[in-house]
Formats: structure tokens, sequence, C-alpha cells
């Protein structure tokens, strides 16, 4: 096992009616910036618990936020920031808004000449503005980690960032919020969790039995949820299962002692960037091609991943390791995600490229859990992807 550090500051509110709990949670003095938005809060009944439990607190709003946060969106709330003297963030949403407010957090005290350089030149947060978060949609795990991407529609790129400034001081989970999520986000939720597992686990043995018993436990759980959550989302066991796993998928716990790879995600932030693809669905789409691209570095790992969570017991290292495969890809086939670029735009020529050379004139020479994946290699991945 690696040496590592770990600390997770973010306080859990779960469970049922905790939205009520909101103003326990905020400074009596705080001036809110509540951030969310397309506007489904005010229709699902979310949007009024958090108006109740400000009712107190001074708050304004700023709604828009799209999937995919955009950079000239979150401007737009900044110049909110500034002249309301905000001095507190809540964002009332899935991932995309949170790694919204994350965003502002940090650009609300940034003193350069452009919050973009934020993320451009990878500058690491260590004090951002306060904020909390009101989880609508379990996916990312943003709710409890310190990472962002925001999506720049004018130059096509999808950038992170992070710091220990950027955790929520607080999340308020409460799982009877997935009753009114379509079903395509709902997909959506249980793959990005479910690849956020493999990104952290899917590498090499590093003798971290806890770690991998822990990643393990995460993807059985999801899988054994799935069927229910999507035949019926008012199940408040499934429901609590679900949200749970997509925060424990990614609030740094797994990924502690263990090498992580993170390339499918590289990749497939390119593929939203140039084609709007839903995040979930391009890491679906470059997951497989990566496993097989990069089959003998994964091989001892994946034939484990095969026997653990697939119960695959038959045939060699080799044989469970490409079983393993089959079974992620059609798992996420069988949710009705489509696992090839063709499916989703008609002109993916020149895709592959196109990536690589962004990769290499940012210097990312070196991707995947032994710094071994150069832009060449990606090219490569991402045409097994078309």
């Amino acid at each position: 096992m690696n040496n590592f550090e770990f600390k997770n500051p973010t306080k859990i509110i779960f469970g049922k009616d905790t939205i009520a709990k909101l103003s326990e949670e905020l400074p009596t003095d705080a001036r809110v910036l509540i951030l969310y938005g397309g506007g489904s809060i005010k229709k699902n009944g979310i949007y009024d618990q958090v108006k109740t439990a400000l009712k107190d607190i001074s708050h304004v709003e700023f709604g828009g936020i799209p999937a995919n946060p955009e950079y000239s969106v979150l401007m737009k709330a900044l110049k909110v920031i500034k002249e309301k003297g905000i001095t507190y963030l809540l964002a009332v949403g899935g991932g995309s808004v949170i790694d919204g407010t994350k965003f502002l957090s940090s650009a609300a005290l940034y003193e350069g000449d452009s919050p973009w350089d934020i993320l451009k030149d990878s500058k690491r947060t260590e004090v951002g503005m306060p904020f909390g978060t009101v989880l609508t949609l379990p996916a990312t795990g943003s709710e409890m980690n310190s990472g962002a991407v925001i999506t720049n529609a004018e130059t096509k790129e999808k950038l992170g960032m992070g710091g220990p400034g950027l955790f929520p001081q607080f999340s308020i989970l409460d799982p009877q919020v997935i009753q009114s999520i379509p079903q395509r986000q709902l997909v959506n939720g249980i793959t990005d969790a479910f690849t956020h597992v493999l990104e952290q686990y899917m590498t090499y043995p590093a003798a971290a039995l806890l770690q991998d018993r822990f990643a393990e436990s995460i993807m059985q759980t999801l899988l054994e949820v799935a069927p229910t959550i999507l035949k019926d989302p008012t199940d408040y066991n499934a429901a609590s299962n679900f949200m749970w796993s997509c925060t424990m998928a990614l609030n740094g716990l797994i990924q502690k002692g263990v090498p992580t790879d993170w390339a499918v995600h590289a990749m497939g932030h390119e593929l939203t960037a140039l084609y709007g693809i839903d995040h979930a669905r391009t890491l679906a789409i470059i997951a497989p091609s990566h496993y097989q691209y990069n089959f003998e570095a994964k091989k001892e790992k994946l034939a484990q991943y095969a026997e653990r969570v697939w119960n695959i017991t038959e045939g060699s290292i080799e044989d469970k390791a490409y079983a393993a495969i089959e079974k992620t890809e059609s798992f996420f086939n069988q949710m009705g995600i489509e696992t090839k670029l063709s499916k989703y735009t008609d002109n993916f020529d020149g895709t592959a490229e196109i990536i690589a050379k962004r990769f290499t004139e940012r210097g990312w020479l070196g991707l995947g859990e032994h710094k071994s994946l150069k832009p060449e290699d990606v090219e490569h991945i991402v045409h097994m992807a078309y």
C-alpha cells in the first residue's frame, strides 16, 4: 500500500426531510447566493424547501447554470457575488451546479487577471469563499470532494481544478429527491459513479486489500440497486444506497494508498467539450476501449474485478479479464447507453487526432497509473471508440 494522507472536512447531513436543517448550517449574518440549474427544483418542491429554510437568512438567487457548467455563465454569477456583497454560496443541484459553485468559490477571492487562469494554469485553491450544497442528483460525488470541472464553450475546452479550499462545508443528501429525476439522468448517475470507482480501482494490485474491497462493494451496490432505481425511484432503500454510493465513489477514501488512472475522464472531457455529449456517456464510450488497449497492464486487476464483482470464476486470468470488459460494456448498454462515438455524432472523423493534439499542446504527455499513455496512445484509444 502506498503512503497517503486523508482529510475530508465536509459534514454530511443524510436522510429524509433533511433540507429543513439548512438554516442550522449557515451563519446567521451570511449573505447567501443560491445557485441552481435549469429550474427543475421549482417543479419538484426542492426550491420551496430551500426558500422556507432560508426565510430568516439574507439571500439572492442565480439560476441557469447548465450541465457541464459554462464559464461565461459563471462569470455572470461572479458579477452578482461582487455587486451584492455575497459572503456564502449555496449550490442546490447536481454535480454541474456544485462544480460551478466551486469555481465561483475560488474566483470570488482570486486576484489574478482572468479567473480562467485558475483552470488553464492548474492553480490550486487553498482558500475559497465558504459554500454548502443541497444535492439534487446523485452522480459525481462533488458534494464531498474538492474537485471541479468547468467548460469553456468559446475555446471548446473542459478543464479541472481543485484544492483544499474547495471542500463544501456541508452537504445535505435527501434520497427522496431522486423521485423526480428523469430516467436519462438516473442512468447517467449510475454510470458516472460506477466509472469513478473504476478509475481508482482498475490499475494494478497494490496490496491495498481494504481499499479494493471498498471499491468492489460500491460497484456491487450500484449493480444491485440499479434495476430498482430505474424501475421505481420512489423506493427509498434503493435510493439511499444509490445516493450514498455515488458520494462514496469520489470522496477520496477509496483512492488512498492505491494508484489511480483518470485517463478515461481526460479523454471523455474532450468528447463533451467537442460534441456536448453527457459526461457519463463519454466515460462509457472511452472505458471499454481504454481497458482493451491497456489490457496487459491491467489484466490482473481486471481478472480480480471479474471474480469479485461479476462472479466470473472460470478460465485463465486473460479469459476473466476480457469477460470483465464485456460485462462492463454490456451493463452500460443494458441501461440504454451507447458505447461508440459514432452513435452520438456523424462528425467523429478526426476526433482522435484533435484530442491527441490538444494533450500534446497542454503538455499532457503521460496519462494513466504509470504515466505512460502518450498522446499517440490516446489517439489509438479514441479511434477504437469510434
